[in-house]
């Protein structure tokens, strides 16, 4: 299993100098994570169907095959060519359609795309596994499946939440309106941007499209172009079941030789299935070209999306926009104060430099910050060139296309809600170099000691001064006075 971990250097993570012993990110993508749907029924469909499916290509292609093309076409009709033609489109089609649906069946079991559990739900998950095996027989079913756990819990309030630093390391992120990222209640976790939770997996999935138990599970991001593969294969193999047929029951109607019972019922699982998987292509194929998902789709007409956009330290807030600061504050009790609060100016310089602030935005509805263009959401999707549209090998360049900016490339809204809301740009924010390495622990250190040296030595003046007599009081020329 391969571990993705931010690029954000480590000193931006952690705002104080005396920083615990570093954590494992419960939010790096893990993959070739296993998960199934939580009820079993749903599990058991799941399972079913592609059986059914592959009885129905089974005899679809002994249909096409055995009794149209070679015992109708090749011995009665002694029509070889069209025989031969048929044949090929079939079983290239049908070669076609078995590889993207088993590289889709394959995806959505070992890399759904699922986004890892947070340490609470983890650990309960962990404690339901571990709990002993209910022996009596009247016990529910239900109780010992394992799969069907279910936990709520609020959002988790500490500044140092586990996986917070992936969402302020970045320029802009999907943010509630508060400012902090968007909580999974259920999967104790952090939302990434277009992540939603499903409600039969009972997992956060990235850029979820919906649950499909014909293809075996979820379609989501690693997922989602070879279902579309599968399917427009699908249809073209269906197309060609359908031809087949139809000019077959014309020939022997035409003839007076009956009507076969076996063609008409290849006839209409083609039609069936055809014009199902035939519109899910379409669909798919405009999501693609707007890069949507289908629950981003349902949610067109009235989602607002509020974007948290980096500008530079200290941004006050405007008059259409709120501002949050990154690293949270951490709450200081204290009897001098009435309330709590906190200071960022006792941290180090480097530490200082840490410290990120993000202007709160909300865009109009409908608007998509994720649209890059026909051309460019078509190949963020199915790839860059048209072997990768047409095979299905290579996985979408938007999985694992996280950068340093954001969790998905941004569109051209990004730059006009900045020009919009009249941000600052970031290059208005002051920098200051600081060592890096050891070498340059060292010289920060030196630094550090000599400004504390200074300061006590101000100190220590301070203090010598009001035991020193006033001149006025001390001089000659006040005592002869």
């Amino acid at each position: 299993m391969r571990l993705i971990t931010s690029p954000f250097p480590v000193s931006l993570r952690r705002p104080c100098s005396r920083s615990p012993a570093p954590r494992p990110r419960p939010y790096a993508r893990l993959e070739y994570e296993m998960v199934a749907a939580r009820r079993p029924e749903t599990r058991w469909a799941t399972r079913l169907i592609p059986v059914f499916l592959a009885g129905c290509v089974g005899f679809a292609t002994y249909v096409v095959v055995k009794r149209i093309c070679l015992d109708f076409y090749i011995n009665d009709q002694k029509q070889s060519r069209t025989a031969a033609i048929f044949l090929a489109f079939y079983f290239v089609f049908l070669l076609l359609m078995l590889a993207a649906y088993l590289r889709v069946f394959l995806v959505i079991q070992y890399n759904p795309g699922v986004v890892p559990l947070g340490p609470r739900a983890s650990q309960q998950k962990q404690h339901w596994n571990e709990r002993p095996k209910r022996s009596k027989r009247g016990s529910r079913a239900r109780d010992d499946d394992v799969e069907s756990i279910r936990d709520v819990a609020s959002r988790d309030e500490n500044p140092d939440s586990p996986g917070l630093e992936d969402f302020y390391s970045k320029d802009v992120f999907v943010c509630d309106f508060d400012g902090r990222p968007l909580w999974c209640s259920t999967c104790c976790n952090w939302k990434p941007d277009r992540a939603h939770h499903c409600s039969e997996l009972d997992r956060c999935v990235r850029k979820m499209d919906h649950y499909c138990p014909w293809v075996g599970g979820i379609i989501g991001e690693t997922s989602f172009k070879f279902f579309v593969q599968f399917t427009f294969y699908t249809t073209l193999y269906c197309i060609i079941a359908i031809s087949a047929g139809a000019l077959c029951l014309k020939t022997l109607v035409a003839s007076g030789a009956g009507v076969d019972g076996f063609v008409v019922g290849v006839f209409g699982i083609g039609g069936f299935f055809g014009l199902f998987t035939f519109t899910m292509t379409l669909s798919a194929g405009r999501y693609i070209l707007v890069n949507l998902t289908n629950v981003d789709h349902l949610k067109s007409k009235t989602l607002v999306h509020q974007l948290a956009i980096r500008v530079p330290r200290g941004t006050e807030p405007g008059i259409d926009y709120g501002v949050v600061t990154y690293p949270l504050p951490k709450p200081i009790s204290s009897p001098r104060l009435s309330g709590q609060t906190v200071a960022f100016e006792h941290l180090s310089k480097r530490d200082q430099l840490a410290v990120r602030t993000f202007a709160i935005v909300r865009t109009e509805i409908g608007e998509n910050p994720w649209d890059l263009g026909y051309y460019r959401n078509w190949k963020s999707i199915m790839g860059s060139n048209i072997i990768d549209w047409l095979l299905p090998f290579n996985r979408s360049p938007c999985e694992g296309s996280e950068t340093g900016e954001s969790f998905y490339e941004m569109g051209p809204l990004y730059h006009e809600l900045r020009t919009r809301f009249r941000l600052p740009e970031l290059s208005e924010e002051k920098t200051e170099r600081v060592p890096r390495g050891t070498r340059g622990e060292r010289e920060m250190a030196s630094v550090e000691k000599q400004r504390e040296r200074r300061r006590q030595q101000q100190q220590q003046q301070q203090q010598r001064q009001p035991s020193q007599p006033p001149r006025e009081h001390g001089s000659p020329s006040s005592s002869g006075s």
